[in-house]
């Protein structure tokens, strides 16, 4: 999971392409980077850290240009490496392009193979760079069947934003598996992963980039290609960026995430039938399930976990020791307020099981009676090939387990998870998301990946 961002102007943008990646630093804590062209060339900068250390007011400084794009970084693909920070740079036939990536191909390693075999040397492990060399390959100039051919041979997820002398370009793939919004501040188009940082950089949301879409923007004009049909009927958009990874100010695809994480926390706690004295939710992402939770049981909605608001979110860590000392870095019980009381927990997934643990354990030691764990998703059962980190089947909790058995594992009075009959509810009943992840029926085969 990754964000990105493109803006085209007719200024230098690289302090906004700066503050747009700040706003999505939710989506990536690894790196981040900015390229933009200048008229003449391709500039760029980028790094391992967050947003604010990596793009200092030097490095903007020298970043001269009208268009260009961001990206902070989650590894799933490759490993958390400088050599694996995008955007990506490269040029061919005397052609500049740069990338930026979000979403994970399930043909890498053929794709690899078969371009290493033809020379190819690559620089990284990722597969975003894969995409560049095929399109740098058959970029002649045309950038618009260059992308299109470069379509014909990837497959999986990705929403891109390519920088070219042409102009900026954004891509999605024929599913839609990750979130792209195309936005406009007065002359100026700007997408990206998410509609907030549109909002937050003045701009005007104006519609979802569709499945197979292909949008290219220059000299203050858009002009739209479809790569091949109308994939409407193929839309499958992860479930999880409503679930977890986009804020609550995102609207994706037409569902505001916000009114989605409160409707799950109604639905759960309308199948609810627990005695206890407080609703507590996980910050941050817990917290509208929480006041769904409340608005419906009626059971007093209190803060009883303290956030550190300068740790990143854990499961996006790139290995499990970091993600288990984040957890204890990030959140400490309010004894005040859990000490003696019956708790209904309130949290968004449980993916590997280790944060949950923890904070019951926390709650308990802080004096909390019982702990009744709430999930507003169902189960995480199957592994996500198509941008999120669960690779192996073995790493899921859900998918060795029952419902009992996590309980006591992670040390729960009791625990229930909203089925998936009411996280379509919650999603308005809207037949375009992709919930492998939960019910194992996959929108296209992995080919590169193992259970």
């Amino acid at each position: 999971m990754c964000g990105i961002i493109g803006i085209c102007s007719d200024k230098d943008i690289s302090k906004d392409l700066y503050y747009g990646l700040y706003s999505l630093q939710h989506r990536g804590q690894e790196s981040c980077g900015i390229s933009v062209w200048n008229g003449e060339k391709i500039d760029y900068h980028r790094g391992m850290g967050l947003v604010s250390d990596v793009l200092k007011k030097e490095e903007l400084d020298k970043l001269k240009g009208n268009i260009g794009i961001g990206h902070v970084r989650y590894s799933t693909v490759g490993g958390s490496h400088i050599s694996n920070c995008q955007p990506l740079v490269g040029a061919c036939r005397g052609k500049k392009l740069s990338i930026a990536h979000n979403g994970n191909l399930i043909n890498n390693l053929y794709l690899r193979q078969t371009l290493e075999e033809e020379g190819f040397i690559f620089q990284t492990s990722i597969d975003s760079e894969v995409i560049l060399y095929i399109l740098a390959r058959y970029y002649k100039g045309d950038i618009i069947e260059s992308i299109k051919i470069t379509m014909d041979y990837i497959k999986g997820a990705y929403s891109l934003v390519v920088l070219s002398e042409e102009g900026l370009v954004a891509v999605r793939d024929p599913h839609g598996f990750r979130p792209l919004v195309l936005g406009r501040r007065g002359d100026e188009y700007i997408v990206s992963s998410e509609s907030g940082s549109i909002d937050i950089l003045g701009g005007e949301v104006i519609r979802d980039i569709e499945p197979g879409e292909i949008v290219l923007i220059k000299d203050g004009n858009l002009k739209s290609y479809n790569y091949r049909n109308n994939y409407k009927e193929m839309k499958k958009i992860c479930i999880f960026e409503h679930i977890y990874f986009a804020r609550n100010d995102a609207v994706i695809d037409s569902v505001n995430v916000y009114d989605f994480r409160v409707k799950s926390g109604e639905i759960i706690a309308r199948e609810d039938d627990v005695d206890a004295d407080i609703v507590v939710p996980v910050p941050d992402s817990g917290i509208p399930g929480a006041l769904g939770y409340f608005r419906k049981s009626k059971i007093p909605f209190e803060e009883g976990l303290v956030k550190n608001r300068y740790v990143g979110r854990t499961f996006i860590k790139p290995d499990q020791n970091e993600r288990e000392i984040g957890v204890k870095l990030k959140l400490n019980p309010l004894t005040s307020v859990v000490k003696g009381k019956s708790i209904v927990l309130i949290d968004d997934s449980i993916v590997r099981g280790t944060t949950s643990k923890r904070i019951i354990d926390s709650l308990k030691k802080a004096g909390a009676k019982e702990v009744h764990l709430r999930i507003t998703s169902p189960p995480v059962k199957y592994s996500c090939f198509f941008g999120i980190d669960t690779p192996r089947r073995s790493q899921l909790i859900a998918s060795k387990k029952s419902i009992e058995d996590i309980k006591e594992e992670i040390g729960a009075d009791s625990l229930k998870f909203l089925s998936l009959e009411g996280l379509f509810e919650a999603a308005d009943f809207k037949n375009i998301f992709c919930m492998a992840c939960f019910d194992g029926k996959y929108p296209m085969k992995p080919m590169d990946k193992e259970e």
